[in-house]
């Protein structure tokens, strides 16, 4: 056998051989050079080191000179909304002082009225007194108190979750949770060891105020095997019999949400967020929701605040229908207001006002939409345009007046603020 194998390879051997004299002449010359250009850039070096000319010292400071760094921020015009803010004196209630007008407030987000509730107010001032004002720790370092957990138990039995935890700030509270679970690259099968893949939704959407389509996304979850993280700033204390929000709105079964999330900034009337969920998907918040880790805890008074707005919530859930009833009033009111169209669900409290035809550019957009604003504050109905970061939003969506309703305006007020817009728009549109 090995002498048959040794006479196997001798055959191959002399194949090649064979094949070698046998190729055309130019054949050969091409491999040649190849092989030499492969060799040659194996072995040569980049640049030579005897080309390199260092620079003297009056050579460096006149580059130094002639260097312009880049602006560390964009150039911004002096009338940028942001730079030119309106001033509110004392509560932002229903009826609110701006740059020292009262007005009807259609701006700020207190569907509920309780900003100003007696019962919230005096609940936040006894934790005052007891507990101070801050806590100047995060929960892991002396920042967790009593009132802290009793909110977070109270959050997740109303929600009926297994277990809740709270954040110091709204906007941190859904930026520390998805971070939490989604690492960099998970979405990227090639390159993330375990593929992680999510369904982020809001209840209400705050830019549009229109609803979810949850049932069918519920759908979508089970059939593709993702998990639905659901933010519902918008539509908890607004949405269902209760006031839990879009599943409740629906009959979906709170289990088949994976993560709920919503700030306390508006239905509640108080500061900071909260996620819900199952324990152990709750827990590991505690160890990795940066929001949480790393920030002061959220002030007692102000979780005292949240627990009664949720004594408030519970003992009067007729407080939703009705908040219903007035969304539902204004929205039919609005229609048919020339060159505005209505965006947003009836049921909506954060509804949209957009030109039916633009004027040819965004920014031209912004300033007729502020001069409608502007008319109806000075007749005493304070509104504000929608604003967004322009170059973040994937779908930026086109400018809008955001139009905000809560339980404590009467069925007066919201006529004449439907009326004034109508009255604004024929004088500034047409």
């Amino acid at each position: 056998m090995a002498a048959m194998a040794g006479v196997g390879q001798q055959w191959v051997l002399v194949e090649m051989v064979q094949a070698f004299y046998e190729a055309p002449a130019y054949h050969l010359i091409l491999e040649g050079i190849l092989i030499l250009w492969i060799i040659r850039l194996l072995f040569s070096k980049t640049y030579k080191l005897q080309e390199r000319s260092d620079l003297t010292l009056k050579e460096k400071e006149e580059l130094i000179e002639e260097w312009q760094p880049e602006p560390l921020v964009p150039p911004v015009p002096k009338d940028h909304p942001a730079l030119n803010y309106n001033i509110v004196s004392g509560p932002p209630t229903h009826i609110i002082t701006v740059n020292g007008k009262e007005c009807i407030n259609f701006a700020s987000f207190n569907f509920l009225g309780l900003l100003n509730n007696e019962k919230v107010k005096s609940a936040a001032q006894s934790s005052l007194k007891k507990y101070g004002v801050g806590t100047c720790g995060p929960r892991g370092f002396y920042g967790t108190f009593d009132v802290h957990l009793e909110l977070e138990e109270r959050l997740a039995k109303f929600m009926r979750t297994e277990e809740a935890i709270i954040y110091s700030y709204g906007f941190a509270t859904i930026a520390s949770a998805i971070p939490a679970y989604s690492k960099r690259g998970d979405i990227n099968p090639r390159k993330a060891r375990v593929t992680r893949r999510f369904i982020v939704v809001e209840g209400l959407y705050m830019n549009r105020g229109d609803i979810c389509p949850l049932p069918e996304l519920i759908k979508l979850k089970y059939k593709y095997k993702v998990r639905i993280f659901l933010e519902e700033s918008l539509s908890f204390g607004v949405l269902g019999q209760h006031g839990r929000g879009i599943t409740e709105h629906f009959g979906i079964n709170i289990d088949d949400i994976d993560l709920i999330s919503a700030n306390m900034e508006n239905s509640l009337a108080s500061i900071g967020g909260f996620c819900c969920g199952r324990s152990f998907i709750i827990d590991h918040q505690r160890l990795s929701g940066q929001g949480y880790c790393f920030s002061a805890s959220l002030p007692p008074l102000l979780a005292a605040a949240a627990i009664e707005a949720l004594n408030i919530m519970e003992d009067n859930p007729d407080i939703f229908q009705t908040l219903r009833a007035k969304c539902e009033r204004i929205h039919k009111a609005l229609q048919g207001i020339s060159g505005l169209k209505v965006v947003g669900e009836s049921f909506s409290p954060a509804l949209h006002l957009q030109l039916e035809e633009s004027c040819g550019s965004r920014e031209n957009d912004v300033k007729l939409l502020k001069r409608v604003v502007d008319y109806c504050m000075n007749s005493g109905i304070a509104l504000t345009q929608a604003r967004y970061l322009e170059k973040e939003e994937k779908c930026l969506p086109p400018p809008s007046i955001r139009v905000v309703i809560t339980v404590e305006q009467t069925e007066q007020e919201l006529d004449k603020a439907a009326s004034l817009l109508k009255e604004a728009a024929q004088s500034v549109l047409n």
